[in-house]
């Protein structure tokens, strides 16, 4: 079964029939891993609709999607830092709200600290910049190892690597990042005997019906910030256009507007 979920979630199509769900002009339009999102209308299950805070602006709780609630909850839902913990290697946010004190953000773009500053990033890693795996790097900066690590890129080498930066006796790294299917995870057994915990999530442990409305009651209290995640907004026709500012890795969230 799981094998089938992934060759149709791969092709576009549902499970059960084969179909994709949305066409136009008599073509079909695929899905993207079970389901679409660029229609202003469609026919659901009851039980696969979340209720949400009427007031709430749907403009900023749109991107609540994979990318935030995912990031956010394998670090409050998953790796759970304690407060004033150490914790690297992305989902900053979650490790903000958390209260860990300590938030090395690790990027193949230095340019990109100043913009993590924002989500609670206080100090920064280029594994460019150094000869050594960054995971003996950030060994270094925190006299053995973080307390949690959580991986967002599915970049092999960066899951490895966020186990491998974890403390001895306590640490916790949780994979987020989806790999290549012919990818493989190697790391010494040794890893796992010195007590160290490897963890993986799916949307970050949220089930979207029953939390997705806490998380937006997170963001209407002032807990969760949802605007800085919104860096360029972008009408319908111009989609190709947020396309390339994310692969030039100069957006974080690109808001497509339907309307215009």
């Amino acid at each position: 079964m799981c094998d089938l979920l992934r060759i149709n979630t791969d092709r576009g199509v549902m499970i059960h029939d084969q179909e994709s769900r949305f066409s136009i002009k008599g073509k079909p339009i695929y899905h993207f891993v079970g389901t679409s999102t660029f229609s202003e209308y469609t026919v659901v299950r009851a039980g696969c609709v979340a209720s949400l805070n009427p007031e709430a602006p749907l403009d900023k709780v749109c991107v609540l999607n994979c990318g935030i609630c995912t990031g956010l909850g394998a670090t409050i839902n998953v790796a759970k830092p304690k407060p004033g913990s150490s914790v690297g290697l992305a989902s900053a946010e979650g490790a903000r709200i958390s209260g860990a004190s300590r938030i090395i953000g690790v990027d193949l773009v230095s340019s990109r600290f100043e913009l993590a500053k924002k989500f609670g990033v206080n100090e920064f890693v280029n594994p460019k910049d150094h000869n050594k795996p960054v995971q003996e790097v950030i060994a270094e900066m925190t006299n053995g190892g973080v307390d949690r690590s959580v991986e967002c890129t599915g970049s092999i080498q960066a899951m490895i690597s966020a186990f491998e930066c974890v403390h001895d006796g306590w640490g916790v790294a949780v994979l987020v990042g989806v790999p290549s299917k012919d990818d493989a995870f190697k790391t010494h057994p040794t890893n796992f005997l010195n007590e160290r915990t490897l963890k993986g999530t799916f949307y970050g442990n949220y089930k979207p019906r029953t939390d997705l409305p806490n998380v937006v009651e997170k963001y209407m209290r002032g807990e969760l910030e949802l605007e800085k995640f919104i860096t360029h907004t972008v009408p319908f026709s111009e989609i190709n256009k947020a396309f390339d500012l994310m692969l030039k890795g100069e957006s974080i969230r690109c808001i497509i507007r339907m309307d215009e």
